[in-house]
This record gives structure tokens, C-alpha cells and sequence, in this order.
């Protein structure tokens, strides 16, 4: 029998290249919820290919343009963001792939694991800004929570099997487009180049977030959650090839990683297909042409936000709530042009001094964080403008 598959986030880069795979396997899986947040017009394509059960366009003013588009097809379309909490507990659903951008993936993420439903996790931010209330749902309804990022991937397959304690967890890190680059250097880049990612496609607010190294910042604070280890255990080394996706370091000293070509659609299936791994037409590693694999520290003082993801998993309660928030904010007006690449993580670490700590914080209160320290990264934009 077919896997029915909710797809929140089916018309961003993760979610189409889930279509990729539910394609290949037509056999095997079903696109049953395809969900869209402003793009209106590729959510009605991927529908007329797909034929799913349902459709949500969380853009409300897009309602009637998407039910019209699909008004002769067996598609019924909802609008609007209770409608995402509402469609991933359909009784039919069997695994929901959380691909939607930023804290907009936690109130979703949280209804399907109420609900029971198996989660593939490519929204990172539900971990990093309510990891601990995240990970307890899942223990309390028995959901498991199955990684789709590259990184936490690899560390999932290095486990598979393992019963010995593990020493280190090793997240690689391409170094992104500003690697080489000075301090000084750095201080005039443009979106344009932040947005020129060396080996992977992304959408635009991740890319950057690579540019930044705030992303692999909060696959620090995704890991600690997903695999119960302290921020002292997890390092981060910079590969710049990647090729080895990251890694396991047990107790004796042995390490076991997963290496393959930078291409999401390897993990994606994992995670849709576990426990079973499926044959693919993926590009392969052709051994002869690989020349170098090299790995590197990152530069503390270059990429900053990597340092405040590690002070904000120390912190604990609402901090990593503040960071994302503040991110995803500096994120947007550094696209924008109105603050500069590296005015980003002053920002971010100005908002974290500012917003009070909260140490066991409610869903309630990590919603009410959010919206306080995006408006608190607002001002501070206006004021160093």
C-alpha cells in the first residue's frame, strides 16, 4: 500500500524535490497534501500533476485564484494557517515532511506529532526554537521524528545499528560563499553573492542563513534535541567539498560517517522510505574524480552566529526562540539592503541581550517570544539605518 504523504512547504526546494522522489516511487508513495504559502501559481501546477487529496495556500487572499484554478479537479483546497494545523491529522496522512521556511513549521509540526503522524523533519527551526517541548511530544504520542537535513541525516545512518556511547557528533559545513573571504571583505558583500551557494540549491532565506553560518548554528541546536548530546560534543568542521556529510565519533576513537554527492532527494527518501532504503537514479560519487576532500575550523570571528547558537543551547529556555526570531528578521532586510552581512549577527546577539529569559517556556510563550524579539530586531534595523 502506498505511503500518503503531507507535503507542508511543496512548492520550496525541499518540497519539490520530495515531488522528485514520490515520483520515481509512484509505485510506493502518494502525494496526498500539498501546501503552499504565497506561491499560488506552482501549487496549482504541482496539483494538476500530483492529484492530491488536498491543497492549502496559507496566503488567505490567494483562496479564491487557487479554488478556481483547481475548480474542475477532485482537489479540495483550504486557506490559511489553522488550515496547515488542520490538514496534517487527516486520518489517511502517514508521514508529514515539515519543509515550510522558519518558525512558520512549529505550530504544524506540533499538530501532526498530537495527531500521531510520523515526522520528516526539513523544517529545522521547530528544533531550534522549541526543541525540548518538540522532542517531548514525540516521546509522549510515539512519533518518531526521522531527519531530513544532509547533516543530521548522516548522523542518523553512522548510528543505525550502534549501541556503544558516542563521544562526538561531527557536523560538516561547506564554508558557503564567504569562506576565504577577510573581515574586511565582509563588510561590503552584496545578496547577490551571499545568494551563490558553492554546492547546494536552496531557497534564498536558508542560503543566506548558509552565507552566515547561522544555518549550521541551528543544525548545532537541531542535533543536541535529535540525538540528547550536549553542545560541548557536537563539533563543527568545515568541509568545503561536501561529500562527507557528517559524522560519528564513538568512545574508542572510531568514527563513522556517510559520504555521497550534495543532493537533498538521498536523505528525503530515507526519511519517507525508513527502515528501508530504496534504489534510486541519483548521481553516484565517481571515486576517480575526486581530487581533495578537506576539512577546516570555522573562523569564530568571521561567522559569529555560529557562536551565538552555541550560547544559545548553554542559555536554554527561550533563547534559541529569541536568536531564530531575530534571524529570520536580519535575514529578510539583508535581501532587502537594509543592513549590512555582518550587521546581521550584531543584531542578533543585541536582541538576545535585550529580550528577557524565559526558562520553561510554553507554546504560548515561545509565540509570544517570537513576535516580541522580531519586533525588538525591527527597531534596532530602523535605528542603524
Amino acid at each position: 500500500m502506498k505511503r500518503r504523504i503531507c507535503i507542508l512547504g511543496s512548492t520550496g526546494s525541499i518540497g519539490t524535490q520530495t515531488l522528485e522522489v514520490i515520483a520515481e516511487h509512484s509505485d510506493l508513495f502518494e502525494a496526498y497534501v500539498l501546501t503552499a504559502n504565497t506561491q499560488a501559481d506552482l501549487l496549482i501546477k504541482q496539483a494538476k500533476e500530483y492529484k492530491p487529496q488536498s491543497v492549502v495556500i496559507a496566503d488567505e487572499s490567494k483562496y479564491e485564484y487557487v479554488r478556481e484554478a483547481l475548480s474542475e479537479e477532485p482537489i479540495q483546497v483550504y486557506a490559511g494557517a489553522e488550515a496547515l494545523c488542520q490538514v496534517v491529522q487527516m486520518e489517511p496522512v502517514d508521514v508529514v515532511l515539515t519543509a515550510l521556511v522558519g518558525f512558520s513549521g512549529l505550530r504544524p509540526t506540533i499538530s501532526a506529532i498530537k495527531a500521531g503522524k510520523p515526522i520528516a523533519l526539513a523544517n529545522k527551526e521547530t528544533l531550534v526554537v522549541a526543541g525540548e517541548l518538540v522532542t517531548s511530544l514525540c516521546l509522549e504520542h510515539k512519533v518518531p521524528l526521522l531527519p531530513v537535513d544532509s547533516e543530521h541525516s548522516a548522523i542518523f545512518q553512522s548510528l543505525m545499528g550502534e549501541q556503544s556511547p558516542v563521544e562526538k557528533l561531527i557536523l560538516t559545513a561547506s564554508g558557503g560563499p564567504f569562506r576565504t573571504f577577510t573581515l574586511d571583505q565582509l563588510r561590503t558583500v552584496t545578496p547577490a553573492q551571499a545568494l551563490k551557494h558553492p554546492n547546494w540549491d536552496m531557497g534564498a532565506k536558508i542560503t543566506i542563513d548558509s552565507a552566515s553560518m547561522m544555518n549550521k548554528g541551528f543544525e548545532v541546536i537541531e542535533a543536541r534535541w535529535l540525538f540528547d548530546v550536549t553542545p560541548e560534543r557536537i563539533q563543527v568542521v568545515v568541509h568545503p567539498q561536501s561529500i562527507l556529510h557528517s559524522a560519528v565519533q564513538f568512545e574508542d576513537g572510531a568514527v563513522k560517517g556517510q559520504m555521497g554527492m550534495p543532493d537533498m532527494r538521498v536523505p528525503i527518501q530515507l526519511a519517507l522510505s525508513y527502515p528501508y532504503r530504496l534504489k534510486s537514479s541519483f548521481p553516484r560519487i565517481d571515486w576517480w574524480d575526486l581530487k581533495d576532500l578537506t576539512f577546516e575550523k570555522p573562523d569564530p570571528e568571521k561567522f559569529r552566529c555560529l557562536q551565538m547558537a552555541y550560547e544559545a543551547i548553554r542559555r536554554g529556555g527561550n533563547a534559541a526562540c529569541i536568536v531564530n526570531a531575530a534571524n529570520e528578521v536580519v535575514n529578510l532586510a539583508f535581501r532587502q539592503e537594509r543592513c549590512s552581512f555582518l550587521q546581521m549577527a550584531d543584531i542578533i546577539e543585541k536582541t538576545l541581550e535585550k529580550m528577557p529569559h524565559q526558562e520553561k517556556p510554553t507554546l504560548q510563550d515561545y509565540l509570544d517570544c517570537d513576535r516580541e524579539s522580531r519586533r525588538v530586531a525591527e527597531d534596532m534595523i530602523k535605528k542603524h539605518k
